[in-house]
């Protein structure tokens, strides 16, 4: 169940919110990369990391839908009450983007800050919108971000351990476990909830317009 045209918007839609935020963390010097490990730029931002953005939305967007041909896609009930989880949901996101927003203040937490208000206010929305979707389909939420997720802290990993680029330790907080900074581990979990949320929600709307 691969709604390509729902994929191309995610991957826009990836593209367009992620480069401006890209573009000042390396501007800002909260990571940088080595000049010999690039082909080119465009901005602050290596090119490869541009493609990034899209091949991340593929490859999670690509993972989700397998997910979906196997378990199935169902609709919530229009009539559904949406119950507290929505209002916890979304409550969650919201605080994170409040925190997130405090942390971007500091020093040693600007990263951290940084990502948390970036991504939570998307997903506040999303959460408000769609709960009870996500709820619906729960083990697919689940697995769609767990599989992307740990294998891109892997690849991740082995990037920095090779010196392709590095993360500020006057911006982050210098927990790395397994090598890995605890601000990278968070900024794919956020991501690849962004994707497979979205791609989500814009699917539902391909069975909303069929029935």
């Amino acid at each position: 169940m691969v709604a390509w045209k729902w994929l191309a918007i995610l991957c826009s839609l990836a593209f367009l919110y992620t480069t401006p935020w890209d573009n000042y963390l390396v501007h800002r010097g909260v990571w940088s990369y080595g000049l010999d490990r690039v082909v080119g730029t465009i901005g602050y931002v290596p090119v490869e990391e541009y493609l990034f953005f899209i091949l991340q939305t593929i490859m999670t967007g690509l993972w989700t839908a397998f997910l979906l041909g196997r378990r199935g896609f169902r609709q919530s009930s229009a009539d559904e009450s949406p119950g507290w989880g929505r209002y916890a949901y979304t409550s969650f996101w919201i605080a994170l983007t409040l925190v997130g927003v405090v942390m971007s203040m500091g020093t040693q937490s600007h990263y951290m800050g940084l990502i948390l208000a970036w991504a939570s206010p998307v997903l506040a929305g999303m959460a408000w919108m769609s709960t009870d979707l996500f709820w619906d389909h729960r083990h697919i939420w689940a697995l769609g971000i767990a599989g992307p997720t740990l294998y891109l802290w892997g690849a991740d990993r082995i990037a920095i351990g090779l010196g392709i680029w590095d993360i500020s330790n006057v911006f982050s907080f210098g927990i790395d476990p397994l090598g890995l900074p605890v601000e990278e581990a968070i900024f794919f979990l956020v991501t690849n909830v962004l994707v497979v949320q979205g791609y989500l929600m814009l699917l539902s709307r391909d069975v909303v317009i069929t029935q």
